[in-house]
């Protein structure tokens, strides 16, 4: 009797997991979504092609043209040689700000994360309601005080100017509590406890690993919005020390804009962010579905 149980159980979990693991293949409306969205999505940066690789003249034509020009290389080497933009040292700083800013906001809201999802103490569902709605304050309100106290510790026109307010973000101290407590569960930190862990070690060791995922996920959005922040950088700095959004704006300082230039100068900034995506996203992919199948 228990054998023709175990028999009568297999088929009904075999059809089970098949429903839920394998599932029907897509149809052609899926793929035809998906398709369109991905056209949808690569449409700015072929239009921003379309233009860089034009000139002057074809961009005021009436007829829209669909094929590229053959004027991109040229556009794209009177951006780097222009001296007002500065393109090399503009490309190094924002690859240093992106970078710092990125692995200070993953670590500390990796740490407030922790702590806010599997630490008590008292106060911690106010303060952490609190933290989420510095989100609602908008950015240009605190921009005064801010440049003033910049001022005052002679930060202006430093880089340090644009990464210090930066190094701490209440959307990721927000998006790894949310992570973190899902994915650790408190065995783990009673385990290491027991074994005679400190609560750093704690972190370093248990913590920190199981936010692998969210982390990866969280620096690539922080290294995104960094890399293509404008307000903030163009208030801060100067022209001889830019970010390269700032850079690509002195294009435009002219009386006569070449948006064709302007465009080739955009296409440029982009490409550095495509080549993280081609080589990150597969890890950060890979990452996500381990965290969701430990889960």
């Amino acid at each position: 009797m228990t054998g023709t149980g175990l028999l009568e159980r297999r088929p009904a979990g075999r059809r089970r997991r098949r429903g839920l693991v394998n599932g029907q293949r897509p149809g052609w409306k899926a793929y035809g979504f998906l398709t369109a969205v991905m056209l949808g999505s690569m449409f700015p940066i072929y239009w921003s092609f379309l233009i860089g690789s034009g000139d002057s003249t074809t961009i005021t034509q009436q007829d829209i043209v669909w094929w590229p020009g053959g004027n991109f290389i040229d556009n794209a080497i009177a951006v780097l040689e222009d001296d007002s933009v500065n393109f090399w040292r503009a490309i190094g700083n924002s690859i240093i700000v992106s970078t710092v800013v990125s692995a200070s906001v993953v670590l500390f809201s990796t740490l407030a994360g922790f702590a806010f999802a599997k630490l008590r103490f008292r106060g911690r569902n106010g303060l952490l309601v609190f933290v989420i709605a510095t989100m609602a304050v908008p950015t240009q309100l605190g921009v005064v005080p801010l440049f003033i106290a910049m001022s005052q510790l002679q930060l202006a026109g430093t880089l340090w100017a644009v990464i210090l307010p930066a190094v701490v973000s209440a959307f990721g101290v927000f998006w790894m509590t949310q992570y973190l407590a899902q994915a650790l569960p408190y065995e783990l930190i009673e385990a290491a406890r027991v074994d005679g862990a400190s609560m750093i070690r704690t972190f370093w060791s248990v913590a920190l690993p199981a936010a692998r995922p969210a982390a990866a996920m969280l620096a690539l959005f922080i290294f995104i919005a960094t890399w293509t922040n404008f307000f903030w950088p163009f208030i801060v700095l100067d022209r001889q020390n830019p970010t390269l959004p700032v850079a690509l704006s002195l294009l435009q300082s002219n009386y006569f804009v070449d948006y064709s230039v302007v465009m080739a100068g955009v296409i440029l900034s982009t490409i550095p962010l495509l080549i993280l995506f081609v080589f990150a996203g597969r890890h950060l992919v890979s990452g996500i579905m381990q965290g969701a199948i430990k889960g």
